[in-house]
């Protein structure tokens, strides 16, 4: 139960207080400041607690914003404060300082504005919702409450609530094919009382039931497939609108949210490779490649937000063109197009699904993802080379973090920390790259078995070493995770496509998808600011070097037919082991939200 202190004098017909009910607040009434803080101290730490003057003109939704968001300890908007447990103690010095300032006596003042500039001075981090439109004031006299009662008639509530609901940035398909009737599900949603986590689990059975459809390799499966896909990716909006719309964020949530969307997708590319499979057409090379291209177009957007969201003289002419052409309508909608985001990504999935075969749809994604791939990483990559920027060692730790890396990499970084402070600071990503290539390059080229890909390994383990050998600040150093995914990846995909048996393939896609989710799940922890993984569970698995030469030695030991047994086994142990560690992370009470609002994935 949450709790909220009416400070001040009453005014006659005022609705606050059955405001304040309907959003789930016990109301007690405090007429000074004395009254206010014991009101406060009789409030169970554990609870949310709210400052609100009895005068308060507003918005429902703008109560509801400023009081009941579950993802920040405190927040604030005109005439109200709240806090969480987590910022209870500020809460409770401001109030005794002001009790202490003014005596106890009668309130004339806002005291909830009074607290907010004493948090404040304190310089203790308070939350400012947007309201926009919304109205929430104080008003000084009769005259002002008039004019504060006419604005708020002036605007629909509902109508301002259901817009927000609607994420501020997202794709053109998203926007204009999805957004304009989700947003009305979102909220028939919540008048049911149905939760934002429900609908994300609604979403993942029904892309899973497309996947089902897919594998069956009908025509009339296929198009039950791609209809069930864009039925999914529906509620996948609804999901988000609807945890806008109600405040109902959560940690749970916002990890469902963030792995349910690439469990869905991968999924269903292994019913697309199942169903070609009954036809008579083996694309599991091309499943597997467009997971890796994927994950990999993934790991960019990562390493290049992690290495520069806190850098300091983040100046780039690049940059500055890019935002002049988002100024510009049409440049915007066309550049967002171009990336090649979820909604634009599963719509052509789903059509193509429909009206041709597994192989063209893999093919076109394929084409799609690595156009978009290489548009991006070559206007980050400019950039970074034309940004006069000094990066912080938080971005080093987080691109160390994603870098993934093992007992053996780091063994071979501390030997080499000495002379690689002499090295160039392009060396990090073009030793990161050039070692990768060797072992991709070495295990497509030779036949399946050849000891000439374990040298490889080894060299790429050494190449590893040296790439983390000394900070990631370098201008480009936040390509080497992605090349190092890349490296482990496309390994796993080439040594599966020559050992050329059945089974194969399917077993690297399982393995790629295990190692696939325990990176994604290093990305969610590091931008909840929750720090990496615990090193054991990284240690355990091998990291990115450890496995890349264990899947060597396997494939040079090893008969075809063993390979595979081994590759799945593989797959299992590691699966289980990242998963397991994973859910106990997320469902713990510590685990934070991860607030995901940027760009579409």
């Amino acid at each position: 139960m949450s709790t909220a202190i009416l400070t001040g004098q009453p005014v006659p017909g005022s609705s606050i207080e059955a405001d304040l009910r309907s959003l789930g607040f016990d109301v007690r009434s405090a007429a000074d400041t004395a009254e206010a803080e014991t009101l406060l101290a009789a409030v169970p730490g554990e609870e949310r607690v709210a400052l609100v003057d009895a005068r308060f003109v507003g918005h429902v939704h703008a109560l509801r914003l400023g009081l009941t968001d579950p993802r920040f300890p405190l927040a604030a908007i005109p005439g109200a404060v709240t806090a969480q447990p987590a910022g209870r103690q500020a809460l409770t010095r401001a109030m005794a300082r002001e009790n202490s300032a003014g005596g106890g006596t009668t309130l004339v003042d806002s005291l909830a504005d009074r607290i907010l500039t004493a948090l404040d001075t304190d310089g203790t981090e308070v939350h400012r919702p947007e309201l926009g439109s919304l109205v929430a004031t104080v008003p000084a006299d009769p005259q002002a409450r008039n004019e504060a009662r006419q604005a708020l008639t002036d605007v629909d509530d509902e109508a301002v609530r259901l817009k927000s609901a609607v994420k501020s940035r997202d794709g053109f398909f998203t926007t204009y094919c999805i957004s304009p009737y989700s947003r009305y599900i979102a909220r028939w949603c919540a008048r049911r009382g149905l939760t934002p986590n429900q609908v994300t689990t609604a979403s993942l059975i029904t892309a899973l039931i497309a996947a089902a459809c897919a594998a069956t390799g009908t025509r009339g499966g296929f198009v039950a497939a791609g209809v069930l896909l864009i039925a999914s990716f529906v509620l996948d909006c609804t999901d988000g609108q609807l945890a806008r719309y109600s405040l109902q964020y959560s940690t749970l949530g916002a990890w469902l949210d963030a792995t349910f969307d690439r469990a869905k997708e991968y999924a269903y590319y292994a019913g697309l490779a199942l169903g070609a499979a009954r036809g008579g057409d083996d694309v599991w090379a091309l499943a597997l490649g467009a997971m890796v291209l994927q994950t990999c177009r993934h790991v960019v957007d990562f390493s290049f937000n992690e290495a520069n969201h806190d850098a300091t003289a983040n100046t780039s002419p690049t940059a500055a063109l890019s935002d002049k052409l988002d100024s510009v309508g049409w440049t915007v909608w066309v550049r967002r197009m171009i990336v090649l985001p979820i909604g634009e990504r599963w719509a052509m999935i789903a059509v193509l699904t429909a009206a041709t075969t597994p192989r063209i749809t893999f093919y076109a994604l394929l084409i799609g993802c690595a156009f978009a791939a290489t548009y991006t990483t070559a206007g980050r990559v400019l950039r970074s080379l034309t940004r006069k920027a000094r990066r912080t060692d938080r971005a080093a730790g987080a691109l160390a973090d994603l870098a993934d890396s093992g007992p053996l990499a780091q063994g071979f970084a501390e030997a080499l920390k000495k002379p690689a402070r002499g090295l160039p600071g392009f060396t990090a990503p073009v030793v990161a790259l050039l070692g990768g290539l060797a072992v991709v390059l070495t295990g497509a080229l030779t036949g399946f078995g050849a000891p000439w890909v374990i040298v490889a390994a080894v060299a790429y383990v050494l190449t590893s070493g040296l790439a983390v050998a000394r900070p990631l600040k370098g201008a480009l150093d936040w390509l080497v995770p992605p090349f190092l995914r890349a490296a482990e990846y496309g390994t796993v995909l080439v040594l599966a496509a020559r050992a050329d048996v059945n089974g194969a393939l399917p077993a690297a896609f399982g393995l790629v998808a295990a190692v696939a989710y325990h990176h994604y799940d290093t990305v969610y922890r590091i931008r909840g600011n929750a720090g990496a993984p615990p090193a054991w569970l990284v240690r355990s698995i091998g990291g990115h070097e450890g496995r890349t030469l264990l899947v060597t030695v396997l494939a040079a030991l090893l008969t075809a037919s063993q390979f595979t047994v081994a590759l799945t086994a593989l797959a299992v142990a590691v699966a289980l082991v990242v998963l397991v560690e994973s859910i106990r992370f997320w469902v713990s009470a510590g685990a934070p939200a991860v607030h995901d609002e940027g760009e579409p994935a």
